[in-house]
């Protein structure tokens, strides 16, 4: 195994720490029992916490012991962001939120052996604290002036809105994280993203102050960014979860494949378990065949395997290959198939028409003449059977479960049809 700080260096996902050779040392004597913290703002996780979440398991495949804390204590608060204040969700939502996070996380983690992982909520310790003990035990160790430069405080407080003294409070809960944990765990570590950097040094001061003898470290990964400036795990739809019933395994998959060939090589250190030999092959086959997309596929495969599991990716791998000729669509099961078409250019009817019309109807061609156009070229396929006549009418037998006709212009160009009562 190579040094892991060496690794998460070659990797991109070293920004910053408090002391690097320090924390090398400290590694390389392992094992050190270390900390990640997700609050549950949402129902899911979305892509952009898989960095921290696979860094935790890179950490532990090291030898160490991690902590994963899902915080039912500062998600009812949520961490400030720079633009304006959260909503405040009510303490049953983010009850709910914990579990499901919960259940999301210990896919990646393994709970067995001298390193197991331990899952954590910051509840059980805040839950029976009264606001007097918080502020006398806690809130006495920190300096309001220090608190003010916090990147994200900064910027509220320069804003219109500003910001409330709950989402200020914010970095004395978790820096109450790490006090706890460093006395109940022997945890001398918290990892974050580097937007994190404020809250993570919050724990250490605290810490320092009530522990003196104590030495604790800091690791902050790097923002993951897009070369064309937009945000990371944003589609048009929205962001890109990793519950299965906000973001179809299908729309996960075809999230990683359509990566930008700028970004994909980052990515895959980032996020890819690949030896360095293997992504640096995916790396020279990016720059020689960019169009083979090979590199996005392997990541696009690689990922959706571990957040769906192996037969939901073989499920939309396959699916993915009939869209374009290269399986039995109507081998596909029917919610794999609903969430590819779904994916598509769709149009709705309520009965079948005749190709062409379908073909116009659905915006694959730009009128009924380009349709005949396209069947006498031999350029026009429904459910991968070239259409042979310009006067070719279906039926319901040709319908996919009952409801989808997939329509190809070409090789590439794709829509569908759902004829649904109503």
């Amino acid at each position: 195994m190579t040094d892991i700080v060496d690794d998460l260096k070659w990797r991109g996902l070293f920004a910053q720490s408090t002391d690097e050779d320090a924390l090398r040392k400290a590694l390389a004597d392992g094992p050190v029992t270390f900390y990640c913290g997700f609050d549950p703002t949402a129902a899911s996780l979305h892509v952009g916490h898989l960095v921290q979440v696979l860094t935790v398991r890179r950490l532990q495949q090291a030898g160490h012991r991690p902590l994963a804390l899902v915080g039912g204590a500062t998600g009812q608060i949520g961490d400030p962001r720079p633009t304006a204040e959260r909503t405040l969700n009510d303490p049953e939502t983010v009850a709910n939120w914990v579990t499901r996070l919960r259940t999301q996380i210990e896919p990646f983690l393994s709970f067995d052996g001298e390193n197991a992982a331990v899952l954590v909520n910051n509840l059980d310790w805040t839950a029976g604290l009264s606001a007097i003990e918080f502020l006398r035990d806690i809130g006495k160790h920190f300096r309001v002036n220090k608190m003010l430069t916090k990147d994200s405080v900064a910027r509220r407080l320069e804003s219109e809105q500003g910001i409330s003294y709950t989402e200020f409070s914010y970095q004395l809960l978790q820096g109450m994280d790490f006090l706890e944990l460093y006395r109940r765990y022997g945890c001398v570590l918290q990892q974050g993203g580097s937007d994190q950097w404020g809250n993570l040094t919050a724990g250490i001061d605290l810490i320092h102050r009530l522990e003196s003898d104590a030495v604790v470290h800091a690791l902050a990964t790097p923002l993951m960014t897009k070369a064309d400036g937009t945000k990371f795990g944003k589609t048009e739809g929205g962001a890109v979860w990793l519950d299965p019933e906000m973001t179809t395994p299908y729309a996960f998959y075809q999230f990683w494949l359509n990566v930008d060939d700028r970004d994909i090589g980052r990515y895959a250190r980032i996020l890819s378990f690949k030896s360095r030999e293997e992504l640096a092959e995916l790396e020279q086959l990016t720059e020689d065949r960019p169009q083979a997309r090979t590199a996005q596929r392997a990541l696009a495969e690689e990922l959706t395997a571990l957040v769906h599991g192996p037969d939901q990716c073989a499920a939309v791998m396959a699916a993915s290959r009939a869209l374009f000729g290269q399986g039995d669509l109507a081998a596909l099961d029917g919610a794999t198939l609903n969430a590819a078409l779904s994916e598509l250019p769709h149009a709705r009817m309520t009965s079948l028409a005749p190709v062409i019309d379908l073909f116009a109807a659905v915006g694959l061609v730009a009128s009924k003449s380009a349709a005949r156009r396209t069947v006498k070229e031999g350029g026009a396929y429904v459910n991968n059977v070239k259409v042979t006549s310009e006067d070719a009418v279906l039926d319901e037998a040709d319908l996919l479960h009952g409801r989808w006709l997939v329509l190809r212009r070409g090789k590439k160009n794709l829509a569908a049809i759902e004829v649904a009562a109503g």
